[in-house]
């Protein structure tokens, strides 16, 4: 079977998700298609180099509706013979249009792809499209349906993490964060956001705040357990699922869950071919993929059932990867990573992650693989896994490997 390499990957910064956020007045289409212009331009490639263009978004309605993907193209300056394909896999959106990609080219169709996703949540909010999971009773009632944040409070109750351990994990991600900005890790892959006039909007993770410590984590209430307790009092769901639980422990809050943010990234996939014509060097190939469905009321368990598959159907253990890359989108899921496969902090999220930058829920699943990939290169590991807990119950993994 064809090889499938990463030839680049890139991202936006990571813009608050609000009205006075950086990125704001910045639409998902256009945001998309400067993601992809300037794929083509570090890469000096035609407008016509790649076969397809497969682009994750998660709340795909009102002006991040229909085929996002292909209208971005006609507002970049590819051309317009590139296609489009818009896709959801929630949270794992831009990961599952990275993997896409690279089995169309491992399987012949095409030399190259561009791939990854867009999420503009100061403008489209969450939930805003009405999912047939949380709002259609005749789907909600039969899986115990919660909102996300129970689930990660479930997950916490039932592994017994405190909440001075989620805490703890937070912290950590935003000081890794800042030292990573510090040190300027991201400046080989984070592009600078301009307007019509060439003016710089946003070249910084705007959501980060390094100043958090235990102290200032301790003053906030938990974010969920008022909808939990109180009204429409979704822990007696999660109990009615979990009888062997005595009450769900509602440990998170704003401070150790993933930012709401804007963002967009990128990454440019091909066969070996494709990089001798444009005169390009591989930097990793795409060794493993995988998506698996799990239990959709504690929901967010997914990264470790798609580990274990991803690592079986490879012939591969824990400890042939050097790096992870787990997406923050709670404490508790990374926290139960750690444990299900006693992996040490120090490989996991080693510059911080959605807790202290932000999730831009499509974009997230290619964001992480491109700081996989540098921070593999910086230093000079070979395999690295990435990983998503996805909504409504599913996980996804990618595995990487330098060449």
């Amino acid at each position: 079977m064809t090889e499938a390499y990463i030839y680049d990957a890139l991202r936006t910064p990571r813009g608050k998700g609000r009205k006075d956020g950086a990125l704001h007045e910045v639409t998902a289409l256009r945001l998309s298609a400067v993601t992809m212009n300037a794929m083509k331009e570090r890469n000096n490639l035609d407008g016509h180099a790649v076969e397809d263009v497969i682009w994750g978004n998660v709340t795909q309605v009102m002006e991040q509706g229909g085929c996002l993907a292909r209208s971005a193209v006609l507002a970049s300056d590819l051309d317009e013979s590139i296609p489009g394909l818009a896709i959801n896999r929630f949270c794992a959106s831009g990961m599952e249009a990275v993997n896409l990609a690279a089995n169309q080219v491992k399987g012949g169709a095409g030399m190259a792809y561009i791939a990854g996703g867009v999420e503009m949540m100061g403008r489209v909010p969450m939930g805003s499209d009405g999912a047939a999971i949380a709002a259609d009773p005749s789907v909600a009632l039969d899986t115990y349906f919660v909102p996300q944040g129970i689930s990660a409070d479930i997950i916490a109750t039932q592994y017994g993490f405190s909440r001075d351990d989620a805490d703890l994990l937070a912290v950590e991600s935003q000081r890794r964060a800042k030292m990573a900005w510090d040190e300027k890790r991201f400046a080989n892959s984070v592009i600078t956001v301009r307007d019509v006039n060439g003016l710089s909007i946003l070249d910084h993770d705007e959501y980060m705040r390094p100043q958090t410590d235990m102290q200032s984590l301790g003053g906030l209430n938990p974010a969920f357990q008022a909808m939990g307790e109180v009204m429409p009092g979704f822990d007696k769901v999660a109990l009615m699922k979990y009888p062997h639980l005595e009450k769900i422990n509602h440990i998170h809050h704003a401070g150790n869950s993933s930012g709401i943010v804007d963002g967009s990234a990128a990454v440019l996939i091909g066969n070996k071919e494709f990089g001798e014509k444009y005169g390009l060097k591989p930097r990793a190939r795409i060794r493993a993929t995988t998506k698996i469905g799990t239990d959709p009321t504690i929901m967010l368990t997914g990264p470790v059932p798609a580990t274990k598959k991803i690592l079986a159907d490879h012939g591969m253990t824990i400890s042939d990867i050097d790096l992870f890359e787990v997406n923050e989108a709670f404490a508790s899921v990374v926290l139960l990573f750690m444990d299900a496969f006693g992996v040490d902090h120090s490989k996991v999220n080693v510059n911080g992650g959605s807790i202290a930058m932000g999730h831009p829920l499509g974009a997230t699943g290619a964001m992480i693989i491109g700081t996989l990939l540098d921070e593999l290169e910086r230093k000079d590991k070979e395999v690295g896994l990435a990983t998503l807990c996805i909504a409504s119950g599913m996980g996804a993994a990618t595995i990487i490997e330098r060449v």
